[in-house]
């Protein structure tokens, strides 16, 4: 008799498929690829075939991929978290929190943070490139079956791109727990694949001595630095190891990396090289070339299936990481969707979705091939990493113990890979490395320039509101003869220290308020989520009984603000008397937004952020208001 297997391993091992399925798409792809890249002949800087770069190429991919994921993300970057959540945005949010606590050096942490918040638009660039690249490489396996067919790959390719996107909308939730087996039986077929290639020709294993890729960097450098801007694509993906830890656990994603993805990603590897070792005319297509006859179609289909996960992964992070944004005040509030009732990880970010394709569709038209966009996907990749390793040990610096000295000596081997790999992309600008930086740089100036006219914006309107305080004291005075009308009203505000524009404008205009009046402000924290224990905060504003309070919700970046809910929370006693909420009037104050002649901003910057601020969600849909029983009352603001 079987002894019944416990149910954390149960549900371990369901969370281990789950990540297989969403995470490891983008890096478990990456063998179609990248070898035949690092030795393209149309390459600005070729990498000649032979034995010896063979070994040296197959060696520092291994060894690149142990130092880069391995080493630092699984082993050291996924030690640290922002209350579970990891990512570019969470070593951000520790940034600003300590920043906020006067643990850190001003400069220091907004340098950082700066320097954080172009790794994110870096990220979006990928977001771009991965569904163009991936989806493009597999397709074009339909080339080694029948190379007739290589007309068919962009259009195929195409009105792939179209339908990934346009699915968007209905969610993962359906599908996801089909994407965890058909990674598997991604990963089981290119290592299967892989031990056919080395049983070929075993020599290939000496790859696996680091001294093979030490004697091709040192003996051979300029051929193995231009080589590093094609090895870097075995590492995409990374990233989204640490970005989706929050949504899966890190010892989930370490044992699925250790236990499967690595093994088979490198057994691809060494397989290639071993096939272009025993016939160097493979490196056209040597993933493909490496399965039988019988095979490739199979394969072709499977590597699709893989790369359209991969691409799906990838999106989902874009939606995760914009909406992130908006809620930390880098961009406006968008309109977030979630798809699931399950996992609060899978969102649709309308807006995001149909510019990311806009913008994979076009790379696929203009660049028409895999090799083309590799150029361009190093840049994207190597900057990101870069940044990450250079915040998770400054993040380390902070909270260990262990001297500064000591840290940085450890840090240093994996900074100057991670600069070398930069070093080497900066060599293929002119030839499309340049799209992730214009990209990058492009949304970075969006995004700060709207976090800086938030700020404009907010003074401006802290000076319009006038003190809350003092207006409700004038209000509550009887001299005031302002009248009172039965029913609740509720006036979202941007905190408590000021008056809502629309209850002003309500006094002024009508000479009323409600009996019972509830000014809310929702907040959003540097931590992924709130318990609902910690949700609402009720202040009197010195006025128990007169039916005037002061109410803060506090949620998470992580979470989607559902103000009649977490109104709901609050009892009798906090609120004066239980608040009406199936009657209550929403007020939602609205500005619309003006260039104004005295301002900190450059005009153009003033344009800008109110050309960006167009792209914000509607208020009552963002914060779950019923929408018949919304008001909005709207005034003009100089940016």
């Amino acid at each position: 008799m079987t002894t019944p297997r416990p149910a954390s391993d149960t549900l371990r091992l369901a969370v281990v498929v789950g990540a297989l399925g969403v995470v490891f798409g983008d890096i478990g792809t990456s063998p179609i690829y990248t070898l035949q890249t690092v030795f393209n002949p149309d390459d600005p800087h070729p990498v000649p075939v032979s034995s010896e770069n063979v070994y040296g190429v197959v060696s520092l991919i291994f060894w690149s991929v142990m130092a880069i994921v391995t080493i630092t993300y699984v082993l050291l970057a996924m030690r640290v978290s922002n209350d579970g959540e990891g990512g570019i945005m969470a070593l951000i949010t520790l940034l600003r929190r300590w920043a906020n606590s006067g643990r850190a050096a001003g400069r220091v942490t907004v340098g950082l943070a700066a320097l954080g918040v172009f790794g994110a638009a870096l990220f979006l660039g990928d977001s771009m490139i991965t569904p163009a690249i991936s989806v493009l490489s597999a397709v074009e396996g339909l080339k080694v079956v029948d190379p007739g067919l290589e007309s068919w790959v962009v259009p195929i390719t195409a009105v792939i791109i179209v339908l990934l996107f346009a699915a968007q909308r209905f969610g993962t939730a359906a599908v996801g727990r089909l994407f965890g087996p058909v990674m598997i039986g991604w990963f089981v077929a290119i290592g299967a694949c892989g031990i056919y290639g080395i049983v070929r020709e075993p020599a290939i294993l000496r790859a696996l001595s680091p001294t093979y890729a030490v004697g091709f960097l040192a003996g051979h450098f300029d051929l193995a630095f231009f080589a590093l801007a094609a090895i870097v694509l075995s590492v995409t993906g990374a990233e989204a190891l640490y970005a989706d830890m929050g949504h899966f656990g890190r010892r989930p994603l370490s044992l699925g990396w250790i236990a499967l993805v690595f093994p088979a990603c490198a057994l691809s590897y060494l397989g290639q090289g071993a096939l272009v070792l025993d016939d160097p005319t493979t490196i056209r297509a040597p993933f493909f070339l490496l399965t039988p006859g019988w095979a490739q179609i199979p394969l072709v289909v499977l590597a699709t299936a893989a790369t359209v996960i991969a691409s799906q992964a990838v999106i989902t992070g874009a939606f995760s990481v914009a909406a992130q944004a908006a809620r930390l005040g880098y961009l406006p509030r968008l309109r977030v969707l979630h798809t699931s009732e399950d996992s609060h990880g899978q969102i649709y970010v309308p807006w995001i979705n149909w510019l990311l394709f806009v913008s994979v569709l076009t790379l696929v038209l203009a660049f028409r091939s895999s090799a083309s966009l590799a150029y361009a996907f190093g840049m994207a990749v190597t900057g990101t990493i870069l940044i990450t390793t250079i915040l998770y040990f400054h993040v380390v610096s902070r909270s260990s113990r262990l001297p500064a000295w000591a840290l940085w000596a450890a840090a240093s081997p994996l900074l100057a890979i991670d600069v070398l790999f930069l070093a080497a992309n900066m060599t293929k600008l002119v030839h499309g490395a340049w799209l992730p930086l214009l990209i990058a740089v492009t949304a970075f100036v969006v995004m700060t320039t709207w976090q800086r006219g938030r700020e404009v914006v907010t003074a401006r309107r802290v000076a319009m509101e006038g003190p809350l305080p003092e207006f409700v004291e004038e209000v509550l005075d009887p001299a005031s003869h302002v009248g009172v009308i039965e029913g609740t009203a509720i006036f979202l505000n941007r905190g408590s220290a000021t008056a809502p524009l629309a209850l002003r404008a309500n006094v002024a205009h009508n000479h009323v308020r409600h009996r019972q009046v509830a000014i809310v402000s929702v907040t959003t924290e540097v931590v992924p989520r709130v318990p609902e224990s910690e949700r609402v905060v009720v202040d009197d504003l010195g006025h128990r009984d007169d039916g005037i309070v002061h109410v803060t919700l506090r949620f998470g970046y992580a979470e989607t603000p559902d103000v009649p809910r977490a109104l709901a929370l609050l009892d009798a006693e906090q609120s004066e008397g239980r608040l009406d909420l199936a009657g209550a009037t929403y007020f939602v104050s609205r500005v619309e937004l003006v260039p104004g002649g005295e301002s900190p901003l450059p005009r153009w910057r003033q344009r800008l952020f109110i050309a960006t601020s167009y792209v914000a969600a509607d208020a009552a849909e963002h914060f779950a208001l019923p929408r018949d029983r919304t008001v909005l009352m709207g005034s003009h603001l100089p940016v």
